[in-house]
């Protein structure tokens, strides 16, 4: 007989109270140093894990932010797309004690590199494809600056667009015997770009993507429809596209219900292999997709007994995920079969934002940074990597850690 996995923690490890305004973005820094969280009053808190003070706080908007980002030496956010270089935590014997955000006037801020105008109509994020090679920058997707249901990619740092308005020439399945059907989508609710190999079908971790003309571009865009669409850049001849030529539909799934406002995908996350993707709504379902699959028989509709979900988070081995609920709870399941693993408890509003921390990397036995008095040990690195954080309408910030779960 199975063993259960061991329940989730009843309360929070860490609470940070640092926002003043409901929490609405967060992500964790890939060495897991850093915690970033975004509000609705555009207020963003770089968090150090190690002290768990502010390394940073500054009104990076004037409206809520959507997503927030590390990226190199950088940090990108919007509801306007900002890109501000990465401030460094400052040693412990140079940090005031007892530094909190309404009190650190003292500490240092970004600087804004440049901006780009987005989609204002859009309630979309922007999605960072990071390339191995730092002098080739990277590619973000955004909605179309014109038209809401399509969508365009840029490089960073030119801001030179690339691909314009994709899915703008309709939703024709490359698999579908009938290539007069179109579909009405509504707005993009979420994307994800991402590349594969040209001669594999399976996609490639973001971490280790090769050059543009080197790889097949993917975009898996959400829409208001409740469908999603994953589409392919199948031209080889050419780099750039415009009116979404080039671009083809592999697949178009519709896992929501159809009712009143149910309809509509409010938030997906696509694994960091890049090889599934999960979607929630208003309604209790919760769509899984294979990204690796050449028809929609990859997507499920999984039933559960909580309607009403604002977010959805994947843990770096693809094992484990997380719901954030309308109710304030956060929801673990096993992201293969959606077997309910427990829920975390603690936020008494809606949670709007969930991320797990990064997987674990052991280091090669090189300089463990004892110059400094708080670096953090293998053990403590180990236990961070076991972080899930999530935000809340109460304008707080919960950190839990988790365990294994290495029977899922």
């Amino acid at each position: 007989m199975a063993s259960r996995p061991p329940p989730p923690p009843a309360a929070p490890t860490h609470l940070l109270r640092t926002h003043s305004s409901p929490v609405s973005a967060l992500s964790i820094s890939p060495d897991n140093e850093r915690i970033y969280s975004g509000d609705a009053s555009g207020l963003i808190v770089v968090t150090s894990t190690r002290s768990l003070r502010p390394i940073t706080t500054w009104n990076a908007h004037t409206d809520s932010l959507l997503g927030i980002e590390e990226w190199e030496e950088h940090i990108i956010t919007d509801n306007k797309l900002h890109v501000w270089t990465r401030v460094e935590e400052l040693p412990a014997s140079a940090r005031l004690g007892g530094t909190t955000a309404q009190s650190a006037t003292d500490l240092p801020r970004p600087t804004l590199c440049y901006s780009m105008d987005v989609n204002a109509l859009n309630y979309c994020r922007f999605s960072l494809l990071a390339l191995p090679d730092p002098s080739k920058g990277a590619l973000v997707a955004l909605p179309n600056l014109v038209d809401s249901t399509s969508a365009d990619v840029w490089v960073l740092p030119s801001r030179e667009r690339i691909h314009a308005a994709i899915g703008q020439a309709g939703k024709t399945a490359i698999f579908n015997s009938d290539p007069a059907e179109r579909s009405k989508t509504g707005l993009i609710m979420s994307l994800h770009l991402y590349g594969v190999a040209r001669d594999a079908s399976v996609p490639s971790s973001s971490q280790a993507v090769s050059p543009p003309q080197a790889q097949e571009l993917r975009l898996l865009c959400a829409y208001e429809s409740g469908s999603v669409t994953l589409r392919r850049y199948a031209r080889t001849d050419k780099a750039t596209s415009v009116e979404g030529k080039g671009w083809e539909v592999i697949w178009d799934a519709k896992l929501h219900v159809e009712s009143n406002e149910c309809r509509a995908v409010m938030a997906m996350r696509v694994s960091r292999a890049n090889d599934v993707a999960l979607t929630v709504s208003a309604d209790h379902l919760v769509g899984r997709y294979d990204l690796t699959a050449a028809n929609v028989d990859g997507c499920v509709a999984h039933r559960t007994k909580h309607p009403g979900n604002g977010a959805v988070a994947i843990r770096d081995d693809g094992r484990v995920c997380a719901v954030a609920g309308w109710d304030g709870s956060i929801r673990l399941y096993a992201t293969r079969t959606m077997k309910p693993l427990g829920a975390l408890r603690y936020h008494k509003t809606g949670c709007q934002a969930v991320e797990f921390a990064w997987a674990f990397v052991a280091d090669d036995g090189g300089d463990d940074g004892e110059e400094s008095g708080d670096e953090m040990d293998q053990e403590e690195k180990v236990e961070r990597a076991r972080w899930l954080v999530g935000g809340g309408k109460d304008n707080r910030v919960s950190i839990w850690s988790l365990t294994s779960f290495e029977k899922t």
